[in-house]
């Protein structure tokens, strides 16, 4: 296999460090492809992948870990086997980016629903990398965008 199929998850493709993930929140930007808010920001990583990710369901939401939990499994899961969309896209586009998926449903969604809206994010990353780098060209500022 090539490594754009290559469908392991290692800990270089994580996103782990707490000052990265905060800066990704305060100076980020992001869009929202229901059930999941995208939260990205184009980054220079110390890693030989396009992209490093993180997940994370609200406690506000599912109150029991194991819930929690379940939930971020799967979508790891979805996202390990799609990544190499999200690969392509970047790597075409010289693009490093860390983002954050963020699930917003307060009930467990299928699996099969979860990847087809997972895999339309994924796919929205690179358009939105490029509106942001024509906007900052032309020295506009690009705040969150909700539009699906």
């Amino acid at each position: 296999m090539t490594d754009s199929l290559r469908y392991s998850f290692t800990k270089d493709e994580r996103l782990c460090h707490k000052k990265r993930i905060s800066a990704l929140f305060d100076e980020g930007r992001g869009f929202t492809c229901y059930p999941f808010r995208i939260v990205w920001k184009s980054a220079t990583l110390d890693v030989d992948f396009p992209a490093q990710v993180a997940i994370t369901v609200t406690k506000r939401s599912f109150k029991q870990a194991v819930k929690r939990n379940l939930l971020k499994r799967r979508i790891r899961e979805i996202y390990r086997l799609n990544k190499h969309l999200l690969y392509n896209d970047l790597n075409e586009r010289q693009a490093q980016i860390s983002f954050m998926i963020v699930y917003l449903p307060k009930t467990i969604l299928k699996s099969a629903e979860m990847d087809t809206k997972l895999v339309k994010a994924l796919r929205r990353i690179g358009p939105e990398y490029d509106k942001f780098a024509k906007n900052t060209k032309e020295g506009d500022s690009l705040r969150h965008d909700t539009a699906d």
